[in-house]
């Protein structure tokens, strides 16, 4: 089978100590012919296929309700459930060959959510976000600790929140933004206590809730515990890296294999970490300086075997997420 990409990009995410089209959400709906993949960038065209009684527009006004915030466009498309019915692995896809990150479904069936984060999780190049009114669920989800689900508990689904807050925080550069402390325009907030707010953290899940008289989302974690603003990020930066290298193989008559082929590379690498620093993605030091770095070796230092394949495997990158303050602990002393 051909490839569809001659390059790889492996990103780890590097733990010493608790110490980046990106924004465009899919609406997964049922019906019994099915529906296919279609974009939408208002909410009167969706309305033309899909009636206001709908879970499918419900969403896409969740979306699109989120003002200035809101993303340009959206895409829907639909699980057939009639005769000869798909299953969800069958209809995601056909879904992943799509252009979309954040996935949105209208079912809050466990099943259907765990077949849905179980595939996600496979692909490896999305995310997926969904409701829940119900705990038990929620600690059953976590159970899996998936790194590409997140959960926001509820106890009205009927609204989608979690689209609410794809449509507040999804559609910013990737890196400018925390997804806690977002306010979502048309999801009342939740009377919680400090108590119950921690087991609904504890259980992997995020809420919305009022502080300090906002509106807010609580935090911003998927179910592993992993920082939402991270896994988009991690994906960003990979994806970059790899269309633009790609497009200097594709735009060139050829890139030689010696040390000027592999510094035309090495810079094409920085150039994308640089515009990660720029949106936020990436830290930096002390002196204002983006913490990133590259390491590509010299053709003198690569294995012949390598060269003679015309494979180039040894350019490494590392950098600095800037990450976003969640709380703050600040100590005062009263001098008498």
């Amino acid at each position: 089978m051909a490839k569809a990409s001659d390059v790889t990009v492996i990103i780890d995410i590097e733990r010493p100590t608790p110490k980046l089209g990106f924004g465009k959400p899919l609406i997964l709906g049922v019906s019994t012919t099915g529906k296919p993949y279609k974009t939408y960038l208002d909410l009167t065209a969706v309305k033309a296929d899909y009636a206001e009684n709908t879970e499918e527009y419900k969403a896409a006004y969740a979306l699109l309700n989120q003002g200035d915030d809101s993303p340009a466009e959206i895409a829907i498309m639909s699980q057939k459930t009639g005769t000869e019915p798909e299953t969800i692995v069958e209809v995601l896809e056909r879904a992943f060959r799509e252009d979309w990150y954040f996935l949105i479904s209208t079912s809050t069936l466990l099943e259907d959510i765990t077949d849905i984060a179980d595939a996600v999780e496979l692909d490896n190049t999305k995310e997926f976000f969904t409701r829940s009114s119900d705990k038990d669920d929620i600690a059953l989800l976590r159970e899996s600790k998936y790194t590409r689900t997140t959960v926001i508990y509820h106890i009205d689904t009927t609204n989608y929140p979690e689209a609410a807050w794809i449509g507040r925080a999804g559609s910013a550069p990737v890196g400018s933004v925390t997804w806690k402390f977002k306010t979502l325009t048309g999801i009342a907030p939740l009377d919680l206590s400090p108590t119950e707010i921690n087991e609904i953290h504890t259980q992997g899940a995020n809420t919305y809730i009022t502080k300090a008289g906002d509106n807010q989302t609580s935090e911003g974690k998927t179910l592993s515990g992993e920082y939402i603003d991270i896994i988009h990020s991690k994906d960003y930066v990979g994806f970059n890296i790899q269309f633009a290298v790609q497009k200097l193989l594709n735009a060139q008559p050829k890139v030689r294999y010696d040390d000027t082929g592999i510094a035309q590379i090495e810079s094409v690498v920085r150039t994308v970490l640089q515009r990660a620093f720029n949106q936020g993605i990436i830290a930096a030091d002390a002196d204002g300086l983006a913490l990133y770095g590259t390491t590509f070796k010299y053709r003198a230092e690569v294995d012949p075997a390598d060269r003679a394949a015309r494979q180039y495997n040894d350019g490494t990158f590392w950098f600095e997420l800037a990450g976003a303050i969640h709380e703050t602990t600040i100590r005062g002393q009263i001098r008498l």
